[in-house]
């Protein structure tokens, strides 16, 4: 009873006042969206334009980079095998730099274009961009800071690929290691040493680098033959031998220029050494050197030279008799004055 008596006290709502505010409502949000809908039609179309022409672009420029990277395999590849193909391209080499270079280009480029279309679309959607920027800014300082290593490798080994300092294949000494390149990246490079060890070199930590498989190595064989030897019939016995070896495969490819013989580099009183040297195949030297040995020795034996097998050892001076004995002691002389000074003094007498 006492809800019915509230209900019958409360003052009836009109149902005409709620009506017309309702539809005063409606009117309102329709003139509002007859306003607004060609701001936002416009701005909805320039954002569906953006991300459009942002993705065409990518796949455009992507597809460009990777039919690049194809082409420089396949010219590599077209010489693979050949003469000029074993001197001036190593296929895997090419093969590894391309790709590098391909995937750093691909991801710079897809940086550039979606964070530029991202910046276009913030900017349709009235954003300020000040703040945003200014926090990009900091982070970006921050992370430079934290991974300041990691920034220095990166960009280490990007300059070292574009500039092709080294490939797979080559030997290099990079002062903290040295070897021959299995593998380049663009924040460590394999090296695989003499023993064997595989070394991983961060790109950020090589200061210098020397590469001994670009351009042409040289080949230096010393030939050691007694003073009383005639020294023009042995630089006719070695350039012959240098000419028999040059006509014969593979040194006709090894060797790139003729066996110099470069005269006499010392003398002794039992020996004297000729210098010969030849400019050969990037890293081919060693092999070149043990074949030209072989067949200067074998010449040399033929034209009755007798080469040295190097300067005499000197014989050890004969040891002294008196090295193992003991210096002389002061204390061997009973009148010596250390002697006397040890003597015990001798008790008074007790006797008158």
């Amino acid at each position: 009873m006492l809800l019915s008596a509230l209900l019958a006290a409360a003052p009836s709502p009109e149902p005409g006042g709620s009506l017309d505010e309702a539809a005063k409502q409606a009117g309102d949000a329709a003139g509002w969206v007859e306003e607004n809908w060609s701001t936002w039609l416009n701005t909805g179309l320039r954002i569906i334009l953006i991300a459009a022409i942002a993705v065409v672009l990518r796949i455009a420029v992507r597809r460009a980079l990777t039919k690049l990277i194809e082409r420089m395999n396949r010219s590599a590849q077209a010489v693979e095998g050949t003469a000029l193909g074993g001197l001036l391209v190593n296929a895997e080499r090419r093969r590894q730099r391309s790709e590098a270079i391909g995937s750093v280009l691909r991801s710079v480029a897809s940086f550039l274009i979606l964070g530029t279309a991202a910046l276009m679309i913030l900017g349709a959607f009235q954003i300020n961009l000040a703040p945003l920027l200014a926090s990009a800014g900091v982070a970006g300082v921050a992370l430079g800071f934290g991974a300041r290593n990691l920034v220095t490798d990166f960009l280490s080994g990007v300059f070292m690929i574009l500039e092709d300092q080294y490939g797979v294949g080559d030997q290099i000494d990079a002062g903290v290691a040295s070897g021959e390149v299995i593998e380049v990246g663009l924040r460590v490079t394999k090296l695989r040493g003499e023993n064997g060890a595989i070394w991983y070199v961060r790109n950020g930590e090589v200061k210098r680098i020397g590469n001994l498989s670009q351009g042409w190595s040289t080949a230096g064989v010393d030939v050691q033959v007694r003073p009383t030897e005639d020294l023009e019939k042995i630089r006719a016995v070695i350039t012959e031998a240098a000419q028999e070896m040059a006509k014969d495969d593979p040194w006709t490819e090894r060797l790139w220029g003729p066996v110099e013989v470069l005269g006499l580099d010392t003398v002794l009183l039992d020996s004297m050494t000729v210098r010969v040297s030849a400019k050969t195949m990037p890293g081919q030297a060693l092999g070149v050197e043990r074949e030209l040995r072989w067949r200067i020795k074998v010449a040399l034996d033929a034209a009755g030279i007798s080469m040295v097998a190097g300067a005499p050892e000197e014989a050890p001076e004969a040891a002294d008799p008196t090295a193992g004995m003991a210096a002389p002691s002061a204390y061997a002389s009973a009148t010596s004055p250390q002697s006397l000074a040890t003597t015990p003094i001798p008790p008074p007498s007790t006797t008158k």
